[in-house]
């Protein structure tokens, strides 16, 4: 009978074939090797990544196949047939640090009330850099999620929970996920040091949801999540006054922003101004002058200087 493997990682794959093998290398680096790699191509189109996939061969990583559903459904697709007691899902195109399992199924192993390990992050790619989310804190996730997807948890949470919510069409189905650990009563711990590396694409980066798609996608949560933000309701609203206060405070500094432009605008109006009545003053001095005798006479001092070649050219004009 073989050994069943503490930790799979679960990787969708969905037209991403040209990252793939970073994403697995990152894995097969790690310091706790006890692992399997389930790798779940969602229908992918691209004939780059459908010739990768093809007979993809890379060491403790298994291939599995299913028409496009999107990512919740291949992500629980891969965990129902993992044979992990803990789960990692991770990007095709992300990466983790050599360390991160060990440190996080040792977490996971002292502590039985722990459902949820994450650390903090970096972009990586088209923008490099710290990823500055916050630390975890209840209720504000209820709000905002500051988890990204690749934290891990027991799959037997996930059988407890019925898996990832696939009516988050928008995204955000990793929050719908936390929230889902959380209302078990499930602790959440991060671990202080980067770990997860998030690459960062130029398409990607200019892709952001329209107010409907917010709108939408807060609704879903709650009506996923009714009585854990019902009994938040508080602290929920308090977030939203706060934040309410906070664009208020925004704009009052927007406004006495463009009041001080104004101002300097019409102190350097005035300026320029005077600037240019000073400079038509000092041309009309000019112009007396050239027509006074004094000038006639220095003129034409000047033009006897250089017929005699003791001077090439007048020095007030050169």
């Amino acid at each position: 009978m073989s050994h069943a493997p503490q930790v799979s990682v679960i990787i969708p794959c969905y037209n991403q074939g040209s990252y793939l093998d970073d994403a697995i290398a990152s894995i097969l680096v790690q310091t706790y090797q006890d692992f399997e790699i389930l790798v779940i191509d969602d229908g992918s189109t691209e004939p780059e990544t459908i010739e990768i996939l093809q007979d993809y061969q890379q060491p403790k990583t298994r291939i599995i196949r299913t028409e496009n559903q999107g990512v919740a459904t291949a992500r629980n697709l891969g965990i129902a047939q993992g044979q992990g007691t803990y789960i990692l899902p991770l990007d095709a195109d992300d990466k983790i640090a050599d360390s991160y399992l060990e440190k996080a199924v040792t977490l996971l192993e002292g502590n039985q009330q722990l459902g949820i390990v994450y650390c903090e992050a970096e972009y990586f790619g088209d923008k490099q850099g710290t990823w500055p989310l916050p630390e975890y804190k209840f209720p504000d996730i209820l709000v905002d999620n500051m988890i990204f997807c690749s934290g891990l948890f027991r799959k037997s949470d996930w059988e407890t929970v019925g898996g990832y919510n696939t009516n988050l069409i928008y995204g955000w189905e990793d929050h719908d996920f936390w929230l889902s650990l959380i209302e078990l009563g499930r602790e959440v711990y991060r671990i202080p040091e980067v770990l997860f590396f998030y690459r960062q694409k130029a398409a990607s980066m200019s892709r952001s949801m329209t107010a409907e798609q917010y709108i939408y996608s807060y609704t879903q949560l709650f009506d996923n999540h009714p009585q854990l933000y019902s009994q938040n309701i508080q602290a929920i609203f308090a977030a939203l006054v706060t934040l309410r206060v906070d664009i208020f405070a925004q704009l009052e500094r927007a406004r006495e922003r463009i009041k001080q432009l104004e101002i300097n605008e019409q102190e350097l109006q005035q300026e320029l101004q005077k600037t240019q009545l000073d400079y038509r003053e000092a041309d009309s001095k000019i112009a007396a002058m050239e027509k006074s005798k004094f000038w006639q006479m220095r003129r034409a001092w000047i033009k006897m200087q250089k017929l005699l070649g003791l001077l090439e050219k007048d020095p007030i004009y050169s």
